[in-house]
């Protein structure tokens, strides 16, 4: 079925319409911890509850039916990662799961003197499992950040690289910094010296379109709840990679059985459900009637017009932190396509906690603190406990959203006094 954009798709009040949560006097402006999800995924999960909550691979017709969703959702998230005829996708209830499952699947495979590369700037759920194979006699290399900025170098990276280099754990997009690393380029170093890649792309999902074919990516993880889905995670991986390794579900599951040999902890059913109802929000999105599986050339068209919401917003509020002087942004300081989004500061003088309860007072959702980037911030300078003051928006963020946060900052910054008590 090949999609269509109208020009009703890109009204951003016409896509808020598909979120009942948006109605509400609340503006949600902390996405980067977990989406709002479309009427069409929330149905979809209760119905499912309501009418296929069954057992699968039993031979009566409901549990046939709800076998086929869970095996469509599996095809439909593929497809939306661009993962069709390279690889599988593996379901689980969040990255740290399954990113801890995947080291130690590879635990069990690695050879005693292979050596494990992880980018520093990345979500602890990418760091963790990754480092704490130095227990288990591996050697792990932490690819560092520029202090000042954050950044990951590639020449830093081809430093620590080496013929026993066997993966490369990195972030796609930093949930603190909000810029794109150059995955292709990171892919393209690592295969050299025969290393797998494993890409973070939790905080790069709600904005982009997920293209694994494009970057050859080895391993790919993101969250489905970040992305207007139900509460789980999504990992592909090639099908030379998977092969690589046994799964750790039951032994008595064979270990051709993918991704079931990897998915110890059961699917979610119901959530499969909502995973599958997101193709009609997509529709939705690019002004499409159908129904069906849709696309890959639909689904790009669905984030082309999200990106291009979400760019407006992006620029009102980076332009807004770059005209104050006591405000010091943490990540990319300019508003263009080779950042998403998330946006991260901290002020001269007042703590991140303050501003972002004050904030919060004025029925606009932000947070506040180390976003699990821990290491990061230690990195940066910055107290972990403090950390930094995050607004991540999203394509159903409106202009009249970022201009109250805007009026909600000048008027807790430029405030000489404190209304918020230090917790003891």
């Amino acid at each position: 079925m090949t999609m269509t954009r109208t020009d009703a798709a890109i009204d951003v009040e016409r896509i808020r319409s598909a979120f009942p949560a948006l109605a509400g006097p609340m503006a949600f402006m902390e996405n980067a911890g977990g989406s709002q999800v479309p009427r069409v995924v929330a149905d979809a999960i209760r119905d499912f509850m309501l009418r296929e909550y069954v057992q699968l691979g039993a031979p009566y017709e409901l549990s046939s039916q709800a076998t086929q969703t869970v095996a469509d959702a599996h095809e439909f998230i593929n497809r939306f990662m661009n993962g069709e005829d390279r690889g599988t996708v593996i379901l689980g209830p969040s990255c740290t799961s399954l990113s801890m499952m995947l080291a130690d699947c590879y635990a069990r495979a690695l050879p005693g003197d292979a050596e494990i590369i992880v980018m520093e700037s990345g979500h602890e759920a990418n760091v963790g499992p990754w480092d704490r194979l130095a227990d288990r006699g591996f050697t792990v290399k932490i690819w560092t950040c520029d202090p000042q900025t954050g950044q990951s170098h590639l020449d830093d990276l081809k430093a620590l690289l080496s013929e026993k280099t066997a993966i490369v754990a990195c972030v796609h997009v930093s949930n603190l910094l909000g810029d794109i690393e150059d995955v292709p380029a990171i892919t393209a170093l690592a295969h050299e010296v025969g290393a797998r890649v494993v890409v973070d792309g939790v905080a790069y999902a709600p904005h982009r379109a997920i293209d694994v074919a494009a970057w050859d990516v080895d391993w790919y993880i993101y969250s489905t709840y970040k992305v207007y889905g139900p509460h789980m995670a999504a990992l592909f991986g090639k099908h030379d990679a998977i092969d690589e390794l046994t799964g750790p579900h039951h032994f008595f599951i064979p270990k051709q059985e993918i991704p079931y040999k990897f998915e110890a902890n059961g699917v979610s059913y119901e959530g499969c459900a909502g995973l599958l109802a997101l193709q009609d929000y997509l529709r939705f999105v690019i002004g499409d009637t159908g129904a069906g599986p849709i696309d890959r050339s639909g689904i790009e068209g669905a984030f082309d017009i999200l990106t291009n919401l979400e760019m407006q917003t992006q620029g009102r509020l980076v332009a807004y932190l770059q005209s104050r002087n006591d405000i010091r942004i943490i990540g990319p300081t300019h508003a263009e396509e080779s950042r998403v989004s998330t946006i991260s500061f901290v002020h001269t003088s007042k703590s991140s906690r303050e501003i972002a309860e004050s904030v919060c007072r004025h029925g606009i959702g932000i947070r506040h603190g180390h976003m699990y980037a821990y290491r990061l911030c230690e990195r940066l300078g910055l107290a972990a406990g403090d950390g930094v003051v995050r607004v991540s928006l999203v394509h159903y963020n409106s202009p009249g959203e970022v201009d109250r946060l805007i009026a909600a900052l000048d008027d807790t910054l430029d405030s000489d006094r404190s209304d918020v008590q230090e917790s003891r």
